[in-house]
């Protein structure tokens, strides 16, 4: 059993520095504030506090800022790798997470600086270094964005 995994597979809530710990990505392009809660093998729910300092919103979109939908599947991506990497165990591997293919994207509601954003991804099939997911981005438990995707976890391009 991995370091604070209860018998169910559930592991415990993980700040910023585990966050930083599973996954490369670094401001701007780290989306996962925190985990509030994951299930290997299963799900996570992750959080991203959007604020007006996001670089993205100087342009997107001046006087309306709203976050590019990209960039929510992107946090949705990246809580699923941590979801992934945590799973596998493969923390401190140097294994990266990429993207394959994006299905059935809707987005529902605008996510503007001062949000939330909750980040619900689940597994739906592992097969060897491929996973699917489907992922929710909710405010206030409202659907804003919802996606499947495909990912492989993979060594970095060689140099």
């Amino acid at each position: 059993m991995a370091d604070g995994e209860n018998t169910d597979g559930a592991l415990g809530p993980a700040d910023i520095r585990r966050v930083l710990a599973l996954l490369p990505h670094r401001y701007p392009m780290l989306l996962v504030d925190r985990v509030v809660s994951m299930v290997k093998d299963s799900s996570i729910h992750a959080v991203k506090a959007v604020t007006i300092n996001e670089p993205f919103f100087q342009g997107h979109f001046p006087g309306r800022p709203i976050m590019p939908g990209v960039l929510i599947v992107e946090a949705l991506a990246q809580a699923g790798g941590v979801l992934a990497i945590e799973s596998l165990g493969l923390a401190g591997s140097g294994k990266l997470v990429y993207f394959m293919g994006i299905d059935g994207v809707k987005f529902r509601k605008p996510v503007e600086p001062g949000h939330l954003l909750d980040l619900h991804v689940t597994i739906l099939q592992t097969k060897r270094n491929i996973c699917k997911f489907e992922g929710k981005a909710m405010l206030d438990g409202q659907l804003a964005t919802e996606c499947q995707f495909t990912a492989m976890i993979a060594d970095p391009p060689g140099d």
